[in-house]
């Protein structure tokens, strides 16, 4: 890389532009470049704004220059999931039948970026219509994952967190209805946030399922994160997270919940190993486990699917009626599976959410956060459909989302940051908290990345 500005996180650089020993111009020319220097490999970006962008940054050092500092994300560079909206822009959902889409009006979480001052670059690559977890797209191309070129970055939100990972955006905001944040994440070796349901307006984002949909922050570092959360988070309704509180990364007297029955069951056991090892660090740091049981948690994949799909089936149900073939393979297949389920069917997974919901409130009694496994497997190739678990071929859908899709069903917040590496490939922990408490999760997050789980490891493409 031509440019050490790109390498480094948000919370680092946010100073130094307050400071005016950056600028944003340097920074946004630097970023643009990186993302260009890799697309050809990477294949992260369906639309860039190179022009506006930069003059975007010379706003934004106008602004800093005469006194003007919006906050932390004033001046930094990023790239947008293209499923959100950006007024009079091309918002292809990475789909066919949106492919000349131009978006009528700003998104909620846009219009606060561009408050905040954050300089937009462009659009990034997605599993179409966010219907996926590879980003293998049939209209856009497939993302590739920058520790491994040949291997998925994971999805939907696949375009930023190659991107992020690859340095080709500062950040990214990303949307999550049964792990489409975390999972990339994961994948890539960055952090990501599924925040509690409600707390991000998915205003201006075009829907999959409107009870799972989540809008969130992804990023290089967990302070990044939390800053982009709280720009992005609903403000003024009396939660613990409005109080932006300070992230210290102290978990003493934390207690961590383990469910060993359902998050540590079918697990790769290289991944438990290093999910394991992960919560002995914190413990070392004066956290304690407790054994927790949340006994309808077998019962969450299937619930969670059936809301899912049917909801999805009802979005998209005139295409599926009218333009069926111009959707992907994957993505027809599902919708029309979804159209299936009876509303019996649809009812009875409301019930499992409810319970689900009441165990899970339950069980914050007695913990403060719950840890597991992002990805019960690592990454695939591309192209493939099957994953390795334990010597065993067993399907890569189904199982990726095993445990990241009661976070969605629950509306709870759940935070992936880096653990550690398997044969390169950095792998990720889940953090979930109790509704609203994203700053309990987040400062747990700290706590582990502060251990240097990667230890300095970096994408191949780098």
């Amino acid at each position: 890389m031509k440019n050490d500005l790109v390498v480094k996180p948000v919370e680092e650089l946010a100073p130094l532009i307050k400071e005016k020993s950056v600028s944003p111009v340097e920074l946004t020319k630097a970023v643009l470049d990186q993302a260009e220097a890799c697309e050809e490999k990477l294949n992260a970006t369906i639309s860039s704004y190179r022009e506006e962008a930069e003059t975007a940054a010379k706003q934004a050092e106008s602004e800093i220059a005469n006194g003007t500092y919006r906050g932390m994300y004033h001046g930094i560079p990023m790239g947008i999931k293209d499923n959100i909206f950006m007024k009079d822009k091309l918002t292809t959902m990475a789909s066919k039948i949106h492919q000349d889409f131009i978006a009528p009006y700003d998104a909620g979480v846009i219009s606060k970026l561009k408050e905040a001052g954050a300089i937009l670059t462009g659009k990034l690559n997605m599993h179409e219509y966010a219907m996926g977890l590879t980003s293998d797209n049939p209209h856009y191309g497939a993302v590739h994952n920058p520790w491994e070129l040949s291997k998925i970055p994971g999805g939907s939100s696949g375009g930023s967190g190659a991107a992020i990972a690859a340095h080709a955006s500062m950040a990214s905001i990303g949307t999550d209805t049964a792990g489409s944040i975390r999972i990339p994440a994961a994948f890539c070796g960055i952090v990501g946030l599924k925040p509690t349901y409600g707390r991000v307006s998915t205003h201006g984002v075009y829907p999959l399922s409107w009870t799972h949909d989540h809008v969130g922050p992804m990023a290089k570092t967990v302070k990044d994160t939390a800053g982009l959360f709280n720009i992005i988070a609903g403000k003024g309704d009396g939660n613990p997270a409005d109080s932006n509180r300070v992230l210290d990364g102290d978990v003493k007297n934390l207690v961590i919940g383990v469910e060993e029955d359902f998050y540590f069951n079918q697990i790769d056991n290289r991944i438990d190993a290093l999910v394991r090892k992960t919560i002995n660090t914190l413990v070392e740091q004066g956290a304690r486990v407790e054994v927790v049981s949340i006994p309808s948690m077998s019962e969450t994949g299937h619930a969670g699917f059936t809301i899912t799909l049917s909801e999805g089936s009802a979005v998209h149900m005139n295409n599926v009626l009218e333009r069926a073939g111009d959707f992907g393979a994957d993505n027809r297949g599902m919708l029309e599976m979804g159209a299936f389920p009876s509303s019996q069917a649809y009812a009875d997974a409301l019930k499992v959410r409810e319970q689900v919901k009441k165990e899970f409130r339950d069980t914050f009694k007695k913990v403060d956060v719950l840890i597991t496994p992002t990805s019960p497997v690592m990454p695939i190739n591309i192209g493939d459909s099957q994953a390795d678990l334990n010597g065993e071929k067993v399907d890569f859908l189904t199982n990726v989302i095993r445990l990241t899709i009661p976070g969605n069903l629950t509306g709870l917040p759940s935070l992936s940051v880096p653990c550690g590496l398997i044969d390169g490939m950095p792998c990720g922990i889940q953090i979930t908290g109790p509704e609203f408490r994203e700053d309990l999760v987040l400062n747990t997050g700290l706590a582990i990345e502060q251990t240097n789980p990667l230890n300095g490891a970096k994408p191949s493409i780098l």
